[in-house]
């Protein structure tokens, strides 16, 4: 059970945060528990979905996200964010089981997502402090740098998600998968 209330539905949410839910709803075709638990600060809902929008118009592939999502997931061990990709990554992002277990180890078997996935990985467990070669390394695969700082904002994003869901334990309404071991 969640340590802070979940709104059942999205009457129940806060006013200011109830036209957000509904285009979170619009657009997911139903509004998962994070969302409503995020909504009871319309603010960081608001924020949230704000900066989920911007990196969805950016340049990196829903694969590649969907990936670095995963890698992230599994770094912080957030058993709600890798329920979560995991559905999105097979259902939206077609990835199949082994790309999700190379996610999940901070890999890819694509070669050019290999380096995104990996500097992501990295940049977690690191909290940032990458080296000049974590850095070339992911250029070097292709990636611009506007690229990077995207790959940057989304570990930030997941790693966000990841607090939110674990320090709140925000019950999982997705298939469960559950974190090896939190690196």
């Amino acid at each position: 059970m969640s340590r802070i209330a979940t709104p059942a539905t999205i009457a129940d949410a806060p006013a200011a945060a109830q036209p957000l839910l509904d285009a979170v709803n619009k657009q997911l075709g139903v509004v998962p528990n994070m969302f409503r638990l995020i909504s009871n600060s319309p603010q960081t809902l608001e924020a949230f979905l704000g900066i989920g929008t911007a990196l969805g118009k950016g340049a990196l592939p829903a694969a590649t996200r969907e990936r670095i999502a995963l890698a992230v997931a599994e770094v912080n061990g957030c058993n709600y964010c890798l329920s979560a990709h995991t559905y999105l990554g097979k259902n939206l992002a077609k990835l199949d089981d082994a790309e999700i277990t190379a996610n999940r180890s901070g890999a890819s078997n694509d070669p050019k997502a290999h380096a995104a996935v990996r500097f992501a990985a990295k940049l977690v467990r690191e909290r940032g402090q990458v080296s000049e070669a974590d850095l070339s390394a992911v250029k070097l695969a292709g990636y611009t740098e506007a690229q990077v700082l995207e790959i940057i904002l989304h570990v930030a994003v997941n790693t966000f998600t990841n607090y939110v869901n674990e320090a709140l334990k925000t019950d999982i309404d997705f298939p469960v998968v559950e974190a090896r071991k939190a690196a």
